[in-house]
């Protein structure tokens, strides 16, 4: 019978961890540029939402990809 492995269980919930600011970040930023679209940081706020939620994604991913080879691995 297998165990779970923790340290790697840890690791992947430090990925979604880091993963929950940036999903919170993301829309708030893109919701902010997308009503200033006058405003000359306009395209620089844009891609900085954009790799946020990028960032989310993948840290989201990682986190959970991480959490099954624990559990099942």
């Amino acid at each position: 019978m297998k165990h779970t492995n923790k340290e790697m269980l840890g690791k992947g919930i430090k990925y979604l961890a880091g993963a929950l600011p940036l999903t919170l970040l993301g829309p708030v930023v893109l919701y902010s540029a997308f009503h200033n679209k006058e405003h000359p940081y306009y395209i620089a706020v844009l891609i900085f939402g954009l790799l946020a939620f990028i960032g989310a994604i993948i840290l989201m991913f990682l986190g959970i990809r991480t959490i099954m080879k624990a559990l099942f691995d």
